[in-house]
């Protein structure tokens, strides 16, 4: 028995599944998860020695890779001048003025520890400014466990194949309304019927929880004109795309403000940060400034600032985005050629350095596309490339990630794998 295998069975004594995130037990490809040992540039290393060319890039955070060396030394010197106070410090402004610059929609920011924390207090937030209690989100997002978004969820409720959680109060249930992601028609009839009780739209800009899945032209404008006409907010969800694929995110890309964004993963370098954040009159109805409550034990935690910090740094670098975008868009392509040779249908797509691929024809401009598309092949092709040294992530409903770290060497190495690693499944 491997190492992994042998970790596994300890785990699933004492952790749920055995894991601590459900999506990591692999269940959607099959096989045993393995255990990480160690990490560095764009490679994990397991417990039992075997390497892999990682694009999972812990879920998005690690745009720069495994153990930047910028990183790793701001990580080290704010820990040797403690590691968590309980008050302020100046990383936190100094992350804070960093967000604002690159993403001006945020003239302020409030530090939390998720990505889930972030949209829970959104919600909260935009639930007090417009007193109303309604939130409309889009089928296949995902925005965290929090209550009110785990209704037609993606992410991992569409790996596991759970419709809602339970746990989730019925009642409360019914003040999140969903419609199908780029169906602006759709929207707008849930806004002529119910809009004076919608109090927020909240979006992923491009979806990533659900696979891949692009905003058409004109669909996120359509939504902000719909929150100005019905006086609701439009919440951007950026805790994944946030700062991964463009400079000031992807309100910058698209051309869209949003009144209050989300933000996690890569603000943190891979340490537990989120963020939410907006127009300035909306973010002084926090507490201590104004009546919305929310607090946390280690918000702006000194050694996530530092980690926060020193990694958006390193991503302003002269031509920083423009690599990561052409490498991302190399593997893409390389992709879609080798499943044009083995005769498999694919639908690819990317934004900087976030991509994804259904097998499936497409195009796939919502979750219910998604979900039309070959799983069963997406599992085989997975354990084939992980046996070649190639980790995508565990599921057809998640994107993946190229770091600064991913040469282009890694690329063709990944390439040549993966096209292998195809003809394997199809064969199968």
């Amino acid at each position: 028995m491997s190492r992994s295998a042998d970790l596994f069975d300890r785990a699933r004594a004492v952790l749920p599944g055995g894991v601590n995130s459900p999506v990591r037990a692999f269940r959607a490809v099959g096989g045993t998860p393995f255990f990480v040992a160690r990490a560095k540039g764009a490679r994990l290393i397991d417990v039992d020695g075997q390497s892999y060319v990682d694009y999972v890039c812990s879920w998005g955070p690690l745009i720069l890779g495994h153990a930047h060396p910028a990183v790793l030394g701001a990580i080290r010197e704010a820990a040797e001048r403690g590691w968590s106070y309980g008050a302020p410090c100046e990383p936190e402004v100094e992350l804070a003025e960093l967000v604002r610059r690159r993403m001006p929609s945020v003239e302020m920011v409030r530090f939390v520890n998720s990505g889930t924390e972030a949209t829970m207090a959104a919600a909260r937030l935009a639930r007090a400014a417009t007193r109303r209690d309604g939130v409309l989100k889009f089928e296949g997002c995902y925005h965290g466990h929090g209550d009110s978004f785990l209704v037609k969820a993606g992410s991992g409720v569409a790996t596991l194949g759970l419709p809602d959680s339970p746990g989730v109060p019925a009642a409360l249930a019914q003040l999140t309304l969903t419609v199908p992601f780029n169906d602006a028609e759709a929207a707008a009839g849930v806004f002529r019927r119910r809009g004076d009780e919608i109090a927020a739209v909240i979006v992923e800009p491009y979806v990533g929880n659900a696979g891949f899945i692009p905003p058409e032209p004109g669909f996120l404008a359509a939504l902000r004109a719909l929150c100005d006409q019905h006086g609701a907010l439009l919440i951007f969800d950026e805790v994944m795309t946030g700062f991964r694929v463009a400079a000031g995110g992807a309100q910058a890309q698209l051309g869209v403000r949003a009144d209050l964004t989300t933000l996690g993963k890569i603000i943190g370098g891979g340490l537990p940060v989120g963020a939410y954040g907006g127009r300035a009159e909306l973010m002084r109805l926090v507490a201590p400034e104004g009546p919305v409550y929310q607090a946390g034990t280690l918000s702006g935690n000194p050694v996530a600032m530092a980690a926060g910090l020193a990694t958006l740094r390193e991503t302003e670098r002269p031509g920083f985005y423009e690599t990561l975008e052409r490498r991302t868009g190399r593997l893409v392509a390389g992709i879609v050629d080798a499943a044009r040779r083995h005769g498999v249908p694919v639908t690819t797509g990317h934004a900087g350095s976030m991509w994804g691929l259904y097998f499936a024809p497409g195009p796939v401009r919502n979750f219910s596309q998604a979900k039309a598309s070959d799983t069963a092949l997406f599992a085989r092709w997975h354990r084939a490339a992980l046996a070649r040294g190639v980790f995508l992530a565990p599921s057809a409903f998640e994107a993946g990630f190229v770091s600064s770290a991913h040469t282009d060497g890694d690329i063709d190495f990944t390439l040549a794998q993966l096209d292998a690693a195809l003809g394997e499944a199809r064969a199968r």
